[in-house]
């Protein structure tokens, strides 16, 4: 495209044909074929001619007039004759407004804001909707007063503390359950580049030397459990007791199970012709399927439980709450014992019972027991080896423990029974 000579005015930037016109200070006016007219600023540094654009020419409100586009000129003439490049600058400024603009919106961003972001991003992550709104109310309660409006990027040891410090001994389970949720919140934010360096809220190496542990401000209290001696005279008791919540606590009871497990149980994780319940790992601890074997006593509670089955879908809960589709409460069992006035025990306190039933009056070896508890196994190694169920092995125990829980209270000295014996199937 021809170059034009100098001598611009208002008219001839109006007027002018396509082409490339010069001003002066390295300004020029550049018509293309389409009628559009430009500003150009042309410069050479280090020996590299560049252009850089200063705005579309014209004399509607929109374009940059002729003197603006001479002011820019000269201006930017005099970075380079400085030797300053100004594209390289202006490319500063425009990345230096953008991490400011970050900046002020990192700090708009408080620990409350991040952690609701969290909570719903993780919302499908809870699969008790209960656990959720836990989370939720003790941030409310405990965090959110001394930090929730705190930029998250300035959130540091001494904010923790002093949401920990007013009920790390008086509330040491809330506390440490408070304590990793800072945790969590503090490590998405990391995580979205929301805030850099150490996580205040971390225990090992940091809050450990901070706070005293634990079991120090809270000695750990043991669920408390019925003695294995009394189970059978409770379980009479229980049998009459009516209610989905009393069948429930009872099949707990005789499967060892945990009370979610339970209380999930569904009609199609039961096999009543090959007598096992076989709890997905979804709704295990452990996060492994766990077969569990299930005795006379088990199966005649689950053909009682049949007989009031309003619905075939394999997806029916077992034990079903008042609400249509849904499952008992977790609190269901719990009120079971509060009405038999058994506040002495818990549910969760069974298993300890079946436990110490089984160490004292049986041979069964430690992994069986672990086994039918679900238990993980302490090592490693140890886990690496136990790659079976011990199935077969747990089947003649769970049918050793319905016998023991289907006679009357016995003496503590009562006879050993090996594991090998023959047990109710």
């Amino acid at each position: 495209m021809p170059r034009k000579a100098a001598g611009l005015t208002a008219a001839k930037v109006r007027t002018a044909q396509p082409g490339q016109y010069v001003d002066g200070d390295g300004l020029r006016l550049l018509v293309r074929p389409t009628g559009g007219r430009f500003w150009l600023f042309r410069f050479t540094l280090a020996g590299k001619t560049r252009e850089m654009g200063l705005g579309r020419a014209g004399d509607d409100r929109a374009a940059v007039p002729l003197s603006e586009a001479r002011d820019k000129a000269a201006d930017l003439f005099k970075l380079v004759k400085a030797g300053i490049d100004p594209l390289a600058k202006r490319d500063a400024e425009a990345a230096e407004a953008a991490a400011e603009a970050q900046r002020a919106a990192i700090r708009g961003m408080t620990f409350r804001s991040v952690a609701e972001t969290y909570l719903a991003a993780n919302a499908s992550a809870w699969k008790n909707p209960k656990h959720r709104a836990q989370w939720g109310a003790t941030l409310e309660t405990y965090v959110y007063p001394h930090l929730g409006a705190l930029p998250v990027a300035e959130v540091g040891t001494e904010h923790v503390l002093a949401a920990l410090e007013p009920i790390w001994r008086t509330k040491a389970e809330t506390a440490a359950r408070v304590r990793g949720r800072m945790e969590t919140v503090l490590d998405y934010a990391t995580a979205r580049k929301w805030r850099t360096g150490e996580n205040p809220a971390r225990w090992r190496g940091h809050l450990a030397i901070l706070l005293p542990s634990r079991a120090k401000v809270a000695p750990q209290e043991h669920h408390a459990a019925l003695p294995w001696t009394e189970i059978g005279g409770f379980l009479a008791a229980l049998r009459g007791q009516a209610g989905v919540g009393a069948r429930a606590l009872e099949f707990a009871i005789l499967t060892a199970a945990r009370s979610g497990e339970v209380l999930g149980a569904t009609w199609g994780e039961i096999d009543q012709a090959a007598k096992v319940w076989t709890v997905p790992a979804a709704r295990m601890k452990a996060k492994r399927e766990h077969r569990v074997p299930l005795s006379v006593p088990a199966l005649a509670l689950l053909a009682e439980m049949a007989k009031a089955r309003t619905c075939d879908a394999p997806s029916a809960f077992v034990f079903p709450g008042a609400q249509p589709n849904k499952g008992l409460s977790i609190m269901a069992m719990a009120m079971v014992l509060r009405r038999m006035k058994r506040d002495d025990i818990t549910v969760h306190g069974f298993r300890s019972t079946f436990r110490d039933w089984a160490g004292e009056t049986t041979s069964t070896a430690r992994e069986v027991l672990e086994a039918a508890l679900a238990h993980t196994l302490g090592s490693k190694t140890e886990a690496a080896y136990a790659r079976g169920d011990l199935f077969e092995k747990r089947r003649v125990l769970m049918g050793l423990w319905a016998e023991h829980c289907e006679r009357a209270a016995e003496p503590a000295s009562a006879k050993v029974l090996p594991i090998g014996r023959k047990a109710a199937s």
